[in-house]
């Protein structure tokens, strides 16, 4: 299998090793290579070259129906062209993608279909994985549009095009009542509407919602038979359009669009195509600031008037005040009054002579939970909602008898918790930045101090990121799902056009902090006091100038991301009486520099 430019060849051999070969013919195979790789990420096309993304490392993560998954552990970049890349911008994408495979949890199979639950897998036609993969699930489907590209012309790059989905995967080899099994948990984050906390909110023009995961908790029996189960649940943004506008402050301005019943409408019949029946679950507060949030929500949900989405509100700061969180069995009560309980879950069992698999039950519904950032409060929720069922399952499958509680095995108890933790840490930490809140509750099944203190942590942790920070990983995101294209691109984005004053402030700032410092703590003259008063004074009417410009200018410092604009801010978003001038730089200016663009890719086209 061969990826042409236009003068060497990179070929990826049926033995993993890889090699390029020149116009003259000469090839070399690459030293660091000197094994077989696990596999190729993708090729990605950036500003002036196509580089190769090679799967270096992997770790084992465990085996269910005896397939293997994987974890990408390392990788490697390598150029299709000769000589170092000095390009800055170029570096600058190619460190973008570097940070995004590094941090993103990654994982893949070669022989089973990750993008899939076992329920969508038992329809799957039998062709190659890559073939039957759940587009919304199946992460470097962009960087692998080359070699599927390539593939429909040549078959044998069927087995080079590697599947792989940003989550969370455990899988662990258990027991319950001496009955021997696997206990699995798979998240898959969807590659539509993909981003980080305050640059990703809501729906858009095709349904999609912002923080969209599906997550499947497996049981796979290690007895005669194997009989897997498979409880399905999803998560994602209020699907209607909404922003929360980061300005410096704790909590930015929320924004309630125009109304979203027809994105809203496509949206619900995607995951009623997917799912079946919707229980949709809305945790956002009824009060204060998430309120306007609730009331669209209830208004397109109100519209809809579909008997096959239900709606539940449940206020989780209400409800779970004083760390009371196990009233959140109020809510599954709430559910099952509902006919939740009647969706059930997928079953399958191994036929002994034919070696497959055969259904013995189906998942008919689904139940959707959502608080503002589908994070913390949904995690509670989905955790106590995942042992709720499985309580349901080890019954029917007798490896509990009635009346007994899978609590009660204390090794498995501890397993559950952890897995259900970590997957809430996971999912977090590519939306916020940070591990999750209230996983004390969801480990130990019950609140603690040092937990809400841990809680506060993170909290400071995610203001500091997702203002400060967070720009370059929504970039990093636009730049390896294809939403932007480095190539098209006339100017390019990484200049800071801030005017000089702007861009100058935090520099005022931290010089009058350090001459404070100086003057406070650095050797002096006895009869220097008045001379130092005053020389402190004038940096703290300094200091006390700049951190009000600052803040008076948030816009203007939030790290916003560069290669695709967010479609929710304007220059009428940004522009106060008084500061417009200022205030309306950060967008207006990256509008002309957009119309530039545009102007001169017309003039392109006409020319060509």
């Amino acid at each position: 299998m061969s990826c042409h430019v236009s003068w060497q060849t990179l070929t990826c051999r049926m033995t993993g090793w890889l090699t390029r070969q020149a116009d003259d013919g000469d090839t070399d195979q690459y030293a660091t290579f000197g094994q077989s790789v696990p596999g190729i990420l993708g090729i990605m096309r950036l500003r002036i070259g196509k580089y190769v993304i090679v799967i270096t490392k992997s770790e084992k993560i465990g085996l269910i129906k005896g397939h293997v998954v994987y974890r990408i552990t390392d990788f490697e970049f390598i150029s299709l062209r000769d000589g170092a890349v000095r390009d800055k911008d170029e570096l600058t994408y190619l460190s973008l993608l570097k940070r995004h495979i590094k941090t993103g949890p990654m994982y893949f199979s070669y022989t089973w279909d990750l993008t899939n639950s076992m329920q969508r897998q038992q329809v799957a036609p039998d062709v190659a994985i890559w073939k039957k993969a759940d587009e919304r699930f199946f992460w470097n489907r962009y960087a692998q549009s080359e070699l599927i590209e390539y593939s429909k012309t040549n078959s044998d790059a069927d087995q080079f095009i590697l599947p792989v989905i940003f989550g969370y995967v455990s899988l662990s080899k258990t027991s319950i009542n001496d009955v021997p099994l696997t206990f699995g948990l798979i998240s898959r984050r969807s590659r539509f509407r993909a981003g980080t906390r305050y640059f990703s909110r809501g729906i858009d023009q095709h349904g999609n919602v912002s923080n969209f995961n599906e997550t499947e908790q497996l049981i796979v029996l290690e007895v005669q038979g194997e009989d897997t189960y498979s409880f399905v649940q999803t998560r994602g943004s209020v699907p209607v359009y909404w922003a929360e506008i980061n300005n410096l402050r704790y909590k930015p301005k929320l924004r309630v669009f125009d109304s979203a019943f027809e994105t809203a409408r496509v949206h619900f019949d995607q995951q009623k195509k997917s799912y079946g029946t919707n229980y949709c679950v809305n945790l956002v507060n009824q009060k204060g600031h998430e309120q306007p949030v609730k009331s669209a929500y209830e208004t397109a949900i109100k519209l809809l008037g579909d008997p096959e989405v239900a709606y539940v509100y449940f206020d989780f700061h209400h409800e779970c005040r004083g760390m009371k969180f196990h009233r959140v069995q109020l809510l599954i009560d709430r559910l099952v009054e509902m006919g939740a309980d009647k969706m059930g879950w997928f079953q399958s069992v191994t036929d002994p002579e034919k070696q497959v698999s055969v259904p013995k039950k189906l998942q008919n519904g689904v139940v959707r939970t959502n608080c503002m950032d589908c994070l913390d409060r949904t995690n509670v929720v989905q955790s106590m909602l995942a042992g709720w069922t499985l309580q349901k399952i080890l019954v029917d499958a007798k490896v509990l008898a009635f009346g007994g509680r899978w609590e009660d095995d204390t090794k498995f108890e501890l397993l559950f918790r952890n897995v259900w933790a970590d997957n809430a840490d996971y999912i977090s930490r590519a939306y916020s930045g940070t591990g999750a809140l209230k996983t004390d509750f969801t480990r130990t099944g019950k609140r603690t101090k040092t937990g809400a203190i841990n809680d506060l942590m993170n909290s400071i942790e995610r203001y500091t990121r997702n203002n400060f920070f967070d720009g370059p990983r929504q970039d990093a995101y636009d730049l390896f799902l294809g939403n932007h294209h480095p190539y098209e691109v006339v100017e390019p984005p990484f200049r800071d056009h801030r005017p000089l004053l702007v861009q100058s402030m935090p520099f005022i700032s931290y010089g009058a902090v350090l001459m404070i410092g100086a003057a406070l703590f650095l050797p002096r003259a006895n009869d220097a006091k008045l001379s130092i008063s005053i020389f402190i004074g004038i940096w703290l009417v300094v200091l006390g100038y700049s951190i009000y410009f600052i803040a008076q200018h948030g816009l203007a410092y939030v790290n916003w991301p560069r290669l695709v604009p967010l479609d929710y801010v304007g220059e009428q978003e940004v522009v106060h009486p008084g500061t417009g001038k200022i205030r309306g730089w950060v967008m207006s200016e990256k509008s002309k520099i957009e119309s530039k663009i545009r102007g001169l890719e017309e003039g392109k086209k006409r020319t060509e």
